[in-house]
């Protein structure tokens, strides 16, 4: 029976001496395997195989550094939200996770938490804004010319692509009246095109051929320019499978197709070596970090993220958000999947270049789709609910409280709660519009509070599902910008 996550249930499975209200167990729970640990052990041979020949690794390195970029990733994020208005970026090195700050004081915070610091002139939400008002021109940036511009955090600048000369980019810049200090023109052969014919996951047809991205519960999500509105779908077999729900494109990238009872949709990856990858999250990884994708033309090819929220401008329209990496991918793996050891990052959008010469590849991230239709990622937890309704109803427990930007507030009623059992963690953050809350799930490692999961998109609502092993568990809501009131449903084994 899975019990009811009240209060009362809480202080009946807390350990001896403990008081119901107290922020942090009075005992530690029993020793978990570090989550990047397990992370690395549950790597597939096929992805290690190619992150040794794309990465010059052996499959010791490959494990390590996974296991590296799952430490400094979780590390980055909890950095973003603790830093503020101070927060310039982080990205990943050979020496670990490097954090940019704008203030000596931030850069002590960052230290202290393990990562190295770097003092920059202009915070992430100054880079934001200069890129904001570049996309709000794009219309002024001849795709031809000008293939797309990206904040670079690596050295606290918005970069300018220009392919031909410069003088179109630089041209684009003045005409966005952007602050041309905070602008780095790089000249590029890039010229990106959406990959039509692409595939990550199984093919699926439409006209034309694209790939599956990830699984979702009633379907799947791949690339926006694959489809449109109402289109149909078959599958690798030809066999009738769906049909278009959603999709955007140019501005953003992404679509979701629902399929009929012919079909079960399943946390599998194509490994395109007789089996299958298992998905068992989206947690985002960081710049710097180590991702890989599957195509049916390619197959496994990895990299590294080196940017995100890029625009790319494509010659049917720009298309905001997408994360831009150094792996190569051709014709034949568009919509396809994308992962950062077992989670989810996103579907592939387009690219330049070729897997003999190298290239560019941009990814649609994946959490950015299921918030905007209200998916749910399935995942080796599960993952077979259905999408959170509005205002989190069907959840077991509710809570509900106020919150300003830059603050935290944990549930339950600022304590945590224990499961017995293994099983899946749901939560579901319901928050006002116009704000930007995040929802992360965090367990007690004996020493302190450490994230497994976490929901970050750029809106007020946000939902996670994650299975654990026995613990003890808290919800920590956070306001990275804007302020009011939420609701939060929680349901636990």
């Amino acid at each position: 029976m899975r019990r009811s996550l009240t209060l009362a249930a809480a202080v009946v499975l807390l350990p001896v001496g403990a008081i119901a209200v107290a922020a942090t167990p009075a005992a530690a729970a029993p020793p978990a395997t570090p989550a990047a640990t397990a992370t690395a052990a549950a790597a597939s041979p096929e992805m290690l195989t190619a992150m040794q020949r794309d990465l010059g690794l052996n499959a010791t390195q490959a494990r390590t550094r996974i296991a590296r970029d799952d430490k400094g990733t979780r590390t980055d994020a909890s950095l973003r939200r603790s830093l503020g208005s101070s927060y310039a970026g982080g990205w990943m090195t050979a020496d670990g996770l490097v954090v940019a700050v704008t203030a000596k004081a931030a850069a002590n915070r960052v230290e202290a938490a393990g990562a190295r610091a770097t003092i920059v002139g202009r915070s992430g939400a100054e880079l934001d804004r200069v890129k904001a008002t570049l996309d709000r021109h794009a219309t002024k940036a001849p795709a031809a010319s000008v293939p797309g511009w990206y904040v670079d955090v690596t050295t606290n600048t918005v970069v300018v692509l220009a392919n031909g000369g410069t003088a179109a980019a630089s041209a684009f810049v003045r005409a966005s009246r952007v602050d041309p200090a905070a602008v780095r023109v790089v000249t590029t052969t890039e010229s990106p095109q959406p990959l039509y014919d692409v595939r990550g996951g199984d093919a699926y047809y439409m006209g034309g051929r694209c790939s599956v991205g990830f699984s979702v519960t009633g379907g799947f999500v791949t690339a926006g320019h694959c489809g449109r509105t109402g289109t149909a779908t078959q599958g690798y077999n030809q066999v009738s499978q769906g049909t278009f729900r959603g999709s955007s494109f140019p501005g953003n990238d992404y679509g979701w197709v629902q399929t009929n009872s012919n079909w079960t949709p399943q946390p599998w990856v194509n490994n395109y070596s007789g089996g299958n990858v298992t998905v068992a999250g989206s947690t985002e990884a960081a710049v710097g970090a180590a991702v890989c994708r599957s195509g049916s033309t390619t197959g496994w090819r990895c990299g590294t993220i080196q940017a995100k929220n890029q625009t790319v401008n494509y010659a049917e329209g720009s298309v905001s958000g997408l994360t831009r990496t150094n792996a190569c991918a051709e014709p034949g793996d568009s919509g396809g999947s994308w992962l950062a050891g077992q989670q989810a990052q996103g579907v592939t959008s387009g690219g330049s270049g070729n897997c003999s010469s190298g290239g560019t590849t941009y990814f649609q991230p994946v959490n950015e789709i299921l918030s905007a239709y209200g998916l749910t990622l399935r995942t080796s937890g599960g993952g077979n609910e259905p999408p959170p309704p509005t205002g989190c109803s069907g959840y077991e427990s509710t809570y509900t409280g106020s919150i300003s930007s830059g603050q935290s507030r944990y549930q339950p009623n600022g304590s945590y709660y224990y499961s017995s059992s293994s099983g899946t963690h749901r939560g579901c953050l319901d928050g006002p519009t116009g704000v930007d809350f995040d929802l992360y799930l965090q367990k007690w490692s004996g020493s302190a509070w450490v994230d497994v999961a976490g929901s970050y998109g750029a809106g007020p609502d946000e939902s996670l599902t994650y299975n654990g092993t026995a613990g003890y568990y808290r919800f920590e809501v956070h306001a990275y910008s804007g302020s009011g009131s939420y609701s939060l449903g929680i349901t636990n084994p």
